[in-house]
């Protein structure tokens, strides 16, 4: 294929290559004009993800109307809150017909509180959508370190086309039909993150983190079905598989400011030092507190993070509101 990926992060630059070395031709694109003339002076993405040779054979652009051009796969790696300007920077050129898009961005847009399908078919109507997602850190994955993860579109022959196109002997995609489940499970993983890495922050041990992560599911996999998500789907993948990696990696962003956050820095002084690197749990946090108030659906750990985040709670106090609850039966 044709591909052209929209955004030169470190996700965007792995996907790159692992399409590359699938056979496909490639065109890598950023919005930063002075990253991408450091990509095709060093061969090296230093950025976003360092360390990690850019064969001669993938093509670097900062003209987004040339990248696309003749594109019959657009994957859009841009952050969330950053995927509706360049949605509508793409419904203003000539594309190919019925391109592929493959979104690979885990948010939720603030304000509207679309996910990433809504917000395409909004901005460019009909088209062949699928998301792919689930635990895979930029990092490993430019490396070549086996990983799985699932594409989801509602049409089976379009998740099949993107398990075509990107899965390798290291890389394994798997199908799925549940767009909104995975779109949710990939989204809201980040948030309990967040969480996570205040645990860590703060001093605290396994038994926190397990008990987070297990009672984090249920809130992902209550609220996804609320939106028509299945709940089975949270179990797999894109929900508990995501979780995990997110939640203990010492490569996840989103653990990373909330261990931060922990120990007491400020948010604007943690994403400062973040260089440009997005955390999208940050932003995700007032999407999904929008959306559970929307469905009226419990989501106690979500709305703690979210108040620590918007309204200047003090981590300790989260804490012990979510551990002195009324007391419950466990109900998954």
């Amino acid at each position: 294929m044709v591909a052209a990926v929209l955004s030169d992060g470190g996700w965007g630059t792995a996907l790159a290559l692992t399409l590359l070395g699938n056979g496909h031709r490639v065109t890598l694109w950023g919005p930063f004009a002075d990253n991408i003339a450091a990509m095709r002076q060093a061969r090296e993405n230093a950025r976003f993800l360092p360390g990690v040779a850019l064969p001669a054979s993938l093509a670097l652009s900062g003209d987004l109307a040339e990248a696309v051009a003749g594109a019959d796969l657009l994957v859009l790696a841009a952050p969330a809150q950053y995927a509706r300007s360049l949605l509508e920077r793409l419904r203003d050129l000539p594309l190919a017909s019925q391109p592929l898009l493959v979104n690979v961005a885990k948010g939720i847009e603030v304000g509207s509180l679309l996910r990433m399908s809504e917000l395409a078919r909004a901005v460019l109507g009909p088209l062949r959508y699928a998301v792919l997602s689930g635990p895979s850190h930029a990092e490993e994955v430019a490396r070549g370190i086996p990983t799985a993860v699932v594409a989801a579109s509602a049409e089976a022959a379009v998740s099949q086309a993107v398990q075509a196109a990107f899965m390798s002997d290291v890389f394994r995609v798997y199908t799925s039909d549940d767009v909104v489940g995975v779109e949710l499970g990939g989204a809201l993983k980040n948030v309990l993150a967040l969480a996570a890495g205040v645990c860590d922050g703060m001093g605290f041990g396994d038994n926190t983190k397990a008990a987070l992560m297990t009672r984090g599911i249920v809130e992902m996999a209550r609220l996804g079905a609320a939106f028509g998500g299945r709940p089975e789907t949270f179990s797999g993948l894109s929900g508990m598989g995501d979780l995990i990696v997110t939640c203990t990696s010492r490569h996840s962003r989103n653990r990373h400011v909330g261990e931060e956050l922990g120990r007491g820095a400020r948010l604007e002084e943690i994403t400062r030092a973040m260089g440009g690197k997005v955390a999208e749990g940050v932003a995700t946090a007032d999407s999904a507190y929008g959306l559970a108030r929307r469905a009226g659906v419990e989501t106690p750990i979500i709305d703690q993070v979210h108040a620590g985040l918007y309204e200047g709670r003090d981590p300790r106090t989260a804490v012990r509101e979510l551990m002195t609850r009324d007391a419950k039966p466990e109900r998954l």
